[in-house]
C-alpha cells in the first residue's frame, strides 16, 4: 500500500496557486480527496445537494454497490467548498456536480489523474523533499486512512469512514504502519553487547562538543 507522507500531501495541497478558477477547483478537489478519503468515483459523483455547508458540515458519498455514508467536513474544508460553489453561481440543493471540467461537465477519473500529475510535478519544484514516486489519486485515500490510524482512531471507525465492507481491508493500514516502524527500528538497532568499549574519534568528540 502506498500513500503520501504528510509533508508530500501538504506540498500537493499548496501546489495550485489559486489565481484562476481552474486551479481553485484543483485545490478544492485535492482537499476533498485528502480530507474525506473518498474514492475518485465518489468524489466526482458528489453533487451540490450532497454537501451540507452549515455547521456541522458534512458530505454524502455513494460508494461501491450504491452504499451511502456521511463524512464530516472540517470548517476550513467547508469554507473552500462553499467558495467553489459560490463562484459558479450555484445554490444548495441542486443536483449538479461539484467538480467539473473546463466545459462544465462532470470530471472523469482520467481528468482527476491528469490534474494530480500536474500538481505533483509542480509540488516537486517547491517541496522540501522532492516527491519522487509514481503517484495516483487513490494514494490520497490511503493517506487519510493512515492519518486516522496514526491519530489513534480505532479500526471500526476507519472502516466506516472509508466505506470498507470488511475490517480486514482496513487492517492493511496497521500492517503498513508496522512495516514503517520495523524499518525505523532496524536503522537504529545496535548490538546488545560489544566485545570492546566504544572509543569515539577526535572528530566525533568535536562534533558532539559543537551541539
Amino acid at each position: 500500500m502506498t500513500y503520501f507522507p504528510q509533508k508530500d500531501l501538504d506540498a500537493i495541497l499548496a501546489a495550485p496557486d489559486r489565481s484562476t478558477k481552474q486551479v481553485r477547483r484543483d485545490h478544492a478537489l485535492f482537499l476533498f480527496l485528502g480530507r474525506t478519503g473518498a474514492r475518485v468515483s465518489e468524489a466526482i459523483g458528489v453533487n451540490v445537494k450532497d454537501i451540507q455547508l452549515q455547521w456541522p458540515s458534512q458530505v454524502l458519498l455513494r460508494g461501491k454497490g450504491y452504499k451511502e455514508r456521511i463524512i464530516p467536513l472540517a470548517k476550513d474544508s467547508a469554507k473552500v467548498f462553499k467558495a467553489l460553489i459560490d463562484e459558479r453561481g450555484l445554490t444548495t440543493g441542486l443536483q449538479v456536480p461539484v467538480f467539473v471540467n473546463a466545459r462544465g461537465k462532470r470530471l472523469t477519473r482520467h481528468g482527476v489523474n491528469h490534474i494530480l500529475q500536474k500538481a505533483v510535478k509542480k509540488a516537486t519544484l517547491v517541496a522540501p523533499v522532492p516527491i519522487s514516486r509514481t503517484v495516483f489519486p487513490h494514494m490520497l485515500r490511503h493517506s487519510v486512512g493512515m492519518q486516522l490510524l496514526q491519530s489513534g482512531v480505532d479500526l471500526t471507525t476507519i472502516q466506516a469512514w472509508l466505506g470498507h465492507e470488511s475490517v480486514n481491508t482496513t487492517h492493511q493500514y496497521i500492517e503498513a504502519d508496522l512495516e514503517i516502524k520495523r524499518r525505523a527500528l532496524e536503522k537504529c538497532n545496535t548490538p546488545e553487547t560489544s566485545s570492546a568499549p566504544y572509543k569515539p574519534t577526535d572528530e566525533v568528540l568535536a562534533f558532539l562538543e559543537s551541539l
